[in-house]
Order: structure tokens, then C-alpha cells, then sequence
């Protein structure tokens, strides 16, 4: 029996622009995304029938029913397996864990069984985050989450610390608090300059981009612009922003021990709140 273990990294929305609103309501986004070294792990097999086991420090937080989105990519492939996932990821916090989870499983999932990945339309219908997951790397993502354009940018090595302070922030509800929904487009990022990217250029780029949901979800989790301030206070940090919906956030350091030093520094200062250095090759 095929066994494959796949990682699940953590989505980091580098910046967010909503650039407006469709009809049926979905909103329109330009934003610069990579992935984490931290994220979930899962094992997957095939099986007579679908089969979840969670484990992890969130496993408690995960629904394990037909919503769950690795049973509706396996519902695409029309099979059966048995998964066994690792939740590290907090749930409901800015970092697409749950659409991470989703394509790990279909990258599991098709491997198992020798098999295409399911195409762009198809996962969407999982969520608007899943194909920038099944991609991965440095990409620029427009639209619903439907135009994606890799960034060719060589090693991206730069540390970050992620830091999520335990409370859940509503998206609708976030959305809902935009005081504007057609806002400016990102600067292009092709402007920075050959592969690889350079630090210095990039950094002062990235700081005259935005989150745009990130005004209104300090005004609803007080929380959001507490750990903003804390990790930009940390020795080394070039940037302090939030991710997604929120309420992770994160700050890029220049140099691997920075980061650790900022990570073991927020969680003696705050023991409760999940706190993750993420530092390695590259995103």
C-alpha cells in the first residue's frame, strides 16, 4: 500500500490590496504571497472508506465531518483514503491552514494514486486560497485567487516570525469593516530587480504596500495591534504586518538568530500566544 507524507506550509500574505467587489459578492485581491517553514504535516493512504485522524496542538479545533476541506478534495478524485493530519497551524488565523491542508491532500492524494492534479476551476471550488497553495513558492495573486504569476526570484531566504495571539478574527466581519473595497493594486514586483530578489529594495517595497484588512481587524481583536507593536519592537525586525483576515502577523528579520531571538523573546513575554520562527533555504 502507497504511503505519502506531504508538509502543509503556512500561507503568508505579504501584502493584501482589495482592488473591489464582484457582483456575487466575492472580493478582488492583488497580493504577494509566500509560504512558511512552519505548517501541518499528512500522511495519506488509500483506503475502503475516508478515514481522518487529527493530531497536534490544534487538533481539537479541526472539524473532522464532510466540511472538512480534505474530504472535498477527495471528493474531487472520487476516492477514499485514510489521512492523518498534524495540525500545528492555528485555525481561523490569516495563514490559509485549512486551504494548505486542502492542497498538501491533493498533492498526496494524486500522488497516491499515480494521477493529473485536478485543474484551476476545481480548486477553487475548495476556496479561493487552494491554488496559491498547490503552487507554492513567491507568487503574485490576483483576482479571486484565480490569477497567479510565480515570482522567479532564485533563493528567498529571508527569516520571519509569526505570532498569533489565541483569538479568532471573523473574515466576513473583517471585510464587512473595510471602509473601502476598490483600493489601489500593488506596485508590480517585477520593478525590484533580477533574481534573487535583494533584500534592502524588496523591504522598501513591501513597506509601501499594504494590508488593507488590517486597519479594520485591529479595530475589532484590540489583540492584532498589540502583537504589530511587540514583534516590531523586537532587535533586527525590518517589517511588522498581519496576514490574511488575521490575527497572525508576522515580522521579517535580516539574519536567522534575529528571528530566533525575537521568537524566544515573545514567548516568554506572552506563553499563551502561539509563536513560530520560520527559517530555512527559502519559501
Amino acid at each position: 500500500m502507497t504511503t505519502v507524507e506531504v508538509f502543509a506550509p503556512a500561507k503568508i500574505n505579504l501584502t493584501l490590496h482589495v482592488t473591489g467587489q464582484r457582483e456575487d459578492g466575492y472580493h478582488l485581491l492583488d497580493s504577494l504571497v509566500c509560504f512558511a517553514h512552519v505548517g501541518d504535516r499528512l500522511t495519506v493512504s488509500p483506503a475502503p472508506s475516508n478515514q481522518l485522524t487529527v493530531t497536534g496542538r490544534y487538533a481539537g479545533a479541526v472539524p473532522t465531518g464532510d466540511d472538512n476541506l480534505i474530504w472535498k478534495a477527495a471528493g474531487l478524485l472520487n476516492r477514499a483514503f485514510d489521512v492523518t493530519l498534524e495540525k500545528n497551524l492555528p485555525v481561523a488565523s490569516g495563514i490559509g491552514g485549512g486551504s494548505a491542508d486542502a492542497a498538501a491532500a491533493l498533492s498526496a492524494m494524486t500522488s497516491v494514486m499515480n494521477c493529473p492534479m485536478p485543474g484551476l476551476e476545481a480548486q477553487l471550488s475548495l476556496g479561493a486560497d487552494v491554488p496559491v497553495c498547490v503552487m507554492g513558492g513567491l507568487v503574485r495573486m490576483r483576482g479571486i485567487g484565480d490569477q497567479l504569476e510565480p515570482l522567479d526570484t532564485g533563493a528567498f531566504p529571508w527569516p520571519m516570525v509569526l505570532v498569533n495571539p489565541g483569538v479568532p478574527v471573523s473574515t466576513p466581519a473583517v471585510f464587512r469593516s473595510l471602509a473601502s473595497k476598490t483600493n489601489a493594486p500593488m506596485a508590480s514586483p517585477f520593478e525590484l530587480g533580477p533574481s534573487p530578489i535583494q533584500m534592502d529594495g524588496f523591504i522598501d517595497w513591501l513597506a509601501q504596500q499594504r494590508n488593507d484588512l488590517e486597519a479594520p481587524a485591529k479595530e475589532l481583536v484590540t489583540e492584532v495591534g498589540d502583537v504589530l507593536d511587540r514583534i516590531q519592537a523586537q532587535s533586527g525586525c525590518l517589517l511588522a504586518r498581519m496576514s490574511g483576515s488575521g490575527a497572525t502577523c508576522f515580522g521579517i528579520f535580516a539574519e536567522d538568530d534575529a528571528a530566533r531571538s525575537a521568537a524566544q523573546a515573545l514567548s516568554a513575554e506572552q506563553p499563551d500566544w502561539w509563536v513560530a520562527p520560520s527559517i530555512g533555504p527559502g519559501f
